[in-house]
């Protein structure tokens, strides 16, 4: 089973990695890092870089796509190259998936018309332009269509997805294995737990709010 997870300027690390660590444990599982050139490629800070190890034409028919999200996500949703090999690996894949603001690239690409779909919660209402219903969960099934909230999200599907295609057992035992037991030292992991001056100043810097839809 190919898994392909596609890498591009400043994208936000963990939207790539926190499913990798989940789904590199999967029987028979091959993951591939794909992005349009291969080679380094830097987060959103610009301290990190992750290896594409493959281009897009190399990996024509994987059987999980997985598109992460982050501030570079906003270079990412013009039709192009891109966008076409979105549409060309949805045809045969098994799996197509996303991590927080990735959805919007799924939905520019056309591939979410029609259907249910989550991102990050600021830029959760930015679906409805591309006719997706936004769904204010942390991981959201459509069809073969999986879509993770923000960031951490993407290690719940991850787990997800482990569950649909091996099983509950192989996906706890992979749940263990990470020991993913989450127990936050503060309640402030979403807009409705959060106190009200953090939502607002988070808002007040989103790029959502400042640059408007088609951010």
């Amino acid at each position: 089973m190919q898994i392909a997870i596609l890498l591009y300027d400043r994208l936000t690390a963990l939207d790539a990695v926190g499913p990798y660590e989940v789904l590199n444990h999967l029987p028979g599982a091959s993951v591939r890092f794909v992005a349009e050139r291969p080679g380094p490629i830097r987060n959103d800070t610009g301290s990190l870089g992750l290896i594409a190890d493959a281009t897009l034409t190399d990996v024509p028919r994987p059987d999980v796509v997985l598109v992460p999200g982050g501030p570079g996500q906003a270079d990412q949703m013009a039709d192009g190259p891109l966008h076409q090999w979105l549409r060309d690996v949805d045809q045969t894949s098994t799996w197509t998936t996303s991590v927080c603001t990735g959805s919007l690239i799924l939905a520019a690409a056309g591939l979410l018309r029609g259907r249910r779909a989550t991102s990050y919660w600021l830029a959760l209402d930015q679906l409805e332009q591309w006719s997706v219903t936004p769904v204010n969960d942390r991981v959201v099934s459509d069809g073969k269509y999986l879509t993770a909230a923000g960031v951490s999200s993407g290690i719940d599907m991850g787990l997800t997805l482990a569950g649909k295609i091996a099983g509950d057992r192989v996906a706890e035992s992979i749940q263990l294995g990470i020991e993913y037991d989450p127990q936050p030292p503060y309640a402030a992991g979403s807009p409705d737990k959060a106190p009200s001056e953090v939502v607002e100043a988070l808002r007040s810097r989103s790029r959502f709010i400042l640059q408007g839809p088609n951010a």
